[in-house]
């Protein structure tokens, strides 16, 4: 058998409604058509081949009889698909279904799949899409639309009700209305990335581990005087990213409460004006570059770390030529401390939560979504197509079925007690055991990002590390950003926004990286703000923001 394998309210809608109050059974299978969820009522009457006749939250999912279904795998290399994982057998034994992954390297998966789409040749389940990559797919028919048939899923439903996520899943839908892929859901939201520092030497110098940006810089300040000849701040994964810099503007830009670094987006909603703005051009924007280059004047912060590669970086932190550098807690735990405990006695290191800025205690909107599942408009021909959706529903949403993705089997490759989860003796989970002879994913095709996802916050964090759970606790107090509403572009809109939307993008990653490194003067920036407006900068945001007027006077 081939593998499938993979490497974030206004008012109430009528299937919001129906949602709240169960609607599920097959005694009314029946798309809910009109109404916020669009489209025309649809008879499933003739699609249950192997479906469950009254499929609730929490119900193990057991098809009437055996099916199988296609589904696209993205293969990581971290763990190559094997066609001897327990996960398709045991998958099979619960579920009577068996999934025939079409397994394509991670390398290749986005092009490999718009290529399968746009032939007609994808299979029925398409996961691994990260919104908006499903847009591209729409205007042409080859997916669908999959809020007509959330109806179907009510382990999907129980988690939006419960957790309050229908104002994300409102900012996804497009311009008919629905939305067209199944995310990952969470409960709250996970924080990836920070901060670390040597704390051995704070100590040594009387210094105390910083809670915000202004006693970061007061920290470096310390260490620069005490260690003249070096930069307390080398930096790494600031190389070949979308934007630069990576991951430091990315979470820098939270504590001013702006999309920067790997999370950078053109548009930005202004809650205060209910209107879209153009981040790269907000003061915000701007005052974070200044902090960045104030740390790079005062030789603070190695201006190395936006072209120096990560094994770089590291070496400086490990050869105690920097004292700190972005971290997150996989890496803190597996790369920094492992090492440094090698290299340097009496080392200790530690991820601060992301230290607050101007914005306060806040972390970005919208990250309760996750990379999620496209479905081929194909499957709706299928007889099998109600069974199928309950399969999905329970092996990407139910309780169990997220538990089983991430764990495995209780009792063979794990343990659960007093709430926590524990491998069986002899497995590893990415290196949590370096010389176990067995791998979580590598061998048994468990904690498989093309399953999982998503999921509670007592399974989410299941896995954590002392670090990371107090990171994340941390983290997790913080208020999120209100999410942008929806505002989908028409195709020709698209078309054009397209065509504005990387020029821009390019120019401001660019001429970020030349005011933080001090090469352009930020007396510039009105010049820069000038050069964005001739590269159509007003036009996109008048696009979208002439988009969400017209879909919420559409759709309320």
């Amino acid at each position: 058998m081939k593998k499938n394998s993979r490497p974030n309210a206004g008012q109430l809608s009528r299937r919001q409604i129906l949602a709240a109050a169960g609607f599920v059974g097959l005694a009314t299978l029946t798309g809910c058509g009109s109404g916020d969820d669009g489209g025309d009522s649809k008879d499933l009457s003739k699609k249950q081949n192997g479906a469950m006749e009254d499929f609730r939250v929490g119900q193990q999912f057991k098809a009437a009889k055996p099916l199988s279904f296609d589904v696209l795998h993205n293969d990581n290399p971290a763990y190559p698909m094997k066609s001897s994982w327990l996960f398709w057998k045991e998958l099979t034994r619960r579920t009577g279904v068996t999934l025939k992954p079409i397994s394509v390297p991670l390398s290749d998966y986005e092009k490999k799949r718009s290529l399968l789409i746009g032939a007609g040749d994808a299979p029925f389940l398409i996961p691994k899409t990260y919104h908006p990559a499903e847009a591209a797919f729409v205007s042409s028919g080859a997916i669908l639309p999959v809020s007509e048939y959330v109806h179907l899923m009510p382990n999907f439903q129980d988690k939006v009700k419960r957790w309050k996520l229908e104002p994300e899943l409102d900012a996804i839908r497009q311009a008919d209305g629905n939305y067209y892929l199944l995310p990952g859901l969470h409960e709250k939201l996970k924080s990836g990335y920070s901060m670390a520092f040597r704390t051995d030497v704070l100590h040594k110098h009387g210094l105390a581990l910083p809670t915000t940006w202004d006693e970061v810089y007061t920290v470096f300040k310390a260490l620069k005087t005490e260690y003249p000849d070096r930069y307390p701040f080398s930096d790494r994964w600031n190389v070949n990213t979308p934007f630069p810099p990576g991951a430091f503007f990315g979470y820098l830009g939270q504590a001013y409460g702006v999309q920067a670094g790997w999370s950078y987006d053109n548009l930005s909603w202004d809650a205060a004006k209910k209107q879209f703005v153009f981040t790269g051009a907000r003061d915000e924007f701007r005052q974070m570059i200044e902090f960045v280059a104030k740390l790079v004047s005062e030789k603070l912060m190695d201006p190395e770390s936006f072209t120096q590669t990560d094994d770089n970086a590291q070496q400086k932190l490990l050869a105690e030529k920097s004292f700190a550098i972005s971290a997150n807690p996989q890496v803190l735990v597996q790369e920094y401390r492992y090492n440094l405990t090698k290299q340097v006695r009496g080392a200790t290191i530690e991820m601060v939560p992301v230290p607050l800025g101007p914005a306060g205690p806040v972390v970005l909107g919208g990250g309760r979504l996750e990379n999620g599942l496209m479905i081929s408009s194909k499957a709706l021909k299928s007889d099998d197509f109600v069974a199928m959706m309950q399969f999905v529903d329970w092996l990407w949403y139910s309780d169990e079925g997220q538990r089983f993705s991430k764990w495995g089997v209780q009792g063979t490759t794990y343990t659960y007690s007093g709430g926590q989860y524990k491998l069986e003796p002899g497995i590893s989970l990415m290196g949590s055991i370096p010389d176990a002879p067995k791998d979580l994913q590598k061998d048994f095709g468990f904690f498989n990002g093309v399953f999982t996802y998503g999921g509670s916050w007592a399974l989410v964090s299941s896995n954590f590390s002392p670090d990371e759970k107090k990171f994340q606790d941390a983290m997790a107090q913080r208020k999120e950003l209100p999410v942008a509403p929806a505002h989908p572009l028409e195709s020709f809109e698209q078309e054009q926004a397209t065509l504005w939307d990387t020029p821009l993008k390019d120019h401001v990653g660019q001429n970020a990286l030349q005011f933080a490194l001090g090469k352009r003067p930020l007396s510039e920036w009105d010049s820069y703000v000038s050069e964005l407006k001739a590269k159509n900068m007003d036009q996109l945001v008048a696009l979208h923001n002439k988009a969400y007027e017209r879909y919420r006077k559409d759709h309320g």
